[in-house]
């Protein structure tokens, strides 16, 4: 079957599943944040997904992969780092990314987490994150800071290479990375991998020699890539049925 074909049925099938996020609220510190919550048909318990947003917000682009995911049969919580606001240029989603301080972001997705592991239809033991760009980072962040989670992946994120910080992680790591991403360059990413394998920590970290940063974004046309995406999305699907549905 051609790649192209292969892609087109992956996401008809993935779409089918979409189910609707609702507005949940929570306590992060003294503060109230929101977010959405997408939960699989049936009663559960479930597995559970954080999505963390790329640089531009919780838009209809990550919306639509929290609802894949939650379509997958995954409570999915995709949080909102900028609290409301959404950016539809690349220079307001740089203000944007630049006003959120790095430990209140922590903060939120360590609340996220919280959040997911008090429903009564989630399994707390099997809550993974996921995260793209900006928010590919922050899923690593949250891998360093929660030991609880249980499976973690990371789209072309920024990476920490510290073994004394990498040591911390509990969880299996899958990392998706583009072979032309000017800002994760592929040299950091087998760093990355090395000091993974030197600790002993599990992963399947890939680097797709043809794609920039952004592969997996369709909204992102120039960087899109229809049949790397395909296959980014596939990896994830069989890393987190693997690590949180066992």
């Amino acid at each position: 079957m051609k790649p192209l074909l292969l892609a087109l049925i992956l996401s008809l099938s993935i779409s089918a599943l979409a189910v609707d996020g609702k507005s949940v609220s929570y306590k992060s510190g003294d503060e109230t944040v929101t977010g959405l919550l997408y939960t699989p048909a049936g009663s559960g318990p479930f597995p559970a997904v954080i999505v963390i947003h790329e640089w531009m917000g919780l838009n209809d682009w990550v919306k639509e992969q929290a609802s894949k995911f939650a379509g997958e049969g995954y409570v999915t919580l995709a949080v909102d780092l900028y609290r409301g606001k959404v950016a539809d240029t690349p220079e307001l989603a740089h203000i944007l990314m630049r006003g959120v301080p790095d430990d209140r972001a922590k903060r939120d997705l360590r609340a996220a987490f919280d959040y997911l592991a008090s429903q009564p239809n989630v399994k707390k033991d099997r809550i993974g994150a996921v995260g793209w760009c900006w928010g590919g980072g922050y899923s690593l962040q949250l891998a360093l800071l929660e030991p609880r989670l249980a499976a973690d992946v990371v789209n072309y994120g920024q990476l920490v290479t510290d073994p004394a910080e990498l040591k911390k992680i509990n969880g299996p790591i899958l990392g998706n990375f583009g072979g032309k991403d000017q800002g994760i360059p592929p040299e950091d990413v087998k760093k990355f991998q090395q000091s993974l394998n030197q600790l002993g920590k599990e992963n399947d970290i890939k680097i797709y020699p043809e794609a920039g940063h952004q592969f997996e974004n369709s909204t992102n046309k120039p960087a899109y890539r229809a049949d790397d995406a395909a296959d980014a999305w596939k990896r994830m699907d069989d890393f987190l049925a693997k690590t949180l549905k066992k």
